[in-house]
């Protein structure tokens, strides 16, 4: 028995909503208990167990829930570790506690860069290899060295059934005033899902409508933390419908939701080249 306990009012808060919701059902299905809006107020340690007290609702007038596990995980993020560092009196600026850089890495001390965590998020090791490099580059003055953009760094939760991002949600987009066209599309008719039994999910992905561009790619399913590689360099290419409606995706694999995704986007036809 499994109770997952979030304090946000929905699990995987960053993701897109519908990837949201979509993992918090695949997880009450396979019986793990989903509580959302929810703080852990105690935990008392015993010698074979750990009693819990839950806390939701108006945390005014909290209700309370005791219960008794055989473990507990806890998983409520980083603190930047930026202590015996040697910053003190530099002219290093801090937000949140992290150390605060520019698109280059720069600290607001002349001559001190900083990469990885204590940067700030996402708290991921590719987003860290990528910051060396750019910062190494700008260091040496190489040629057409081009800043980290954040938004194209993708993200992958290991969990079962997995998830992968790039780019804007839906709701992001629109919150920008961008007039979006979405497109989804699910494993239950995809070749390979159905054969190797895994046809839980689906690729969603967001256009801008007035230029077709895509603007970000959410899946929930069987290796899209794979799958998500392939619309991160279709973000970085600054690639429109145009170019991923012709590109031919191989069959039978599970990318080839990634291709009717687009095609749901943009259900009209769609003009062909004239060779």
């Amino acid at each position: 028995e499994v109770v997952l306990a979030e304090a946000q009012s929905r699990i995987l808060p960053m993701e897109d909503a519908e990837v949201s919701e979509a993992m918090r059902r695949a997880m009450k299905k396979r019986g793990v208990r989903v509580l959302t809006g929810a703080r852990v107020a105690s935990l008392a340690a015993g010698d074979s167990d750990v009693t819990v007290c839950i806390e939701s609702g108006d945390a005014a007038t909290p209700t309370r829930e005791e219960r008794v596990f055989d473990r507990v995980l806890v998983a409520t993020g980083i603190a930047p570790n930026v202590e015996g560092l040697g910053l003190e009196g530099t002219a290093v600026a801090y937000e949140r506690g992290h150390v605060v850089v520019d698109e280059w890495l720069r600290t607001g001390e002349p001559g001190l860069y900083a990469i990885g965590d204590l940067t700030g998020g996402p708290w991921l090791a590719h987003k860290a290899n990528r910051e060396a490099l750019v910062c190494i580059d700008h260091i040496a003055g190489v040629a057409g060295a081009r800043p980290l953009r954040r938004e194209r760094i993708p993200a992958c939760t290991y969990a079962s059934p997995q998830v992968a991002s790039v780019g804007l949600t839906e709701e992001a987009a629109r919150a920008r005033g961008i007039d979006v066209r979405v497109g989804r599309a699910t494993f239950v008719g995809n070749g390979k899902a159905r054969a190797i039994g895994e046809t839980d999910g689906f690729v969603k992905t967001v256009f801008d409508r007035s230029t077709g561009a895509l603007l970000g790619a959410h899946l929930l399913g069987p290796e899209v933390t794979e799958m998500i590689a392939m619309l991160a360099m279709a973000l970085t290419m600054e690639a429109t419908e145009a170019e991923l409606l012709e590109t031919i995706f191989p069959h039978p694999t599970l990318s080839e939701a990634v291709q009717e995704s687009v095609e749901a986007a943009f259900a009209e036809p769609t003009p062909r080249p004239v060779a």
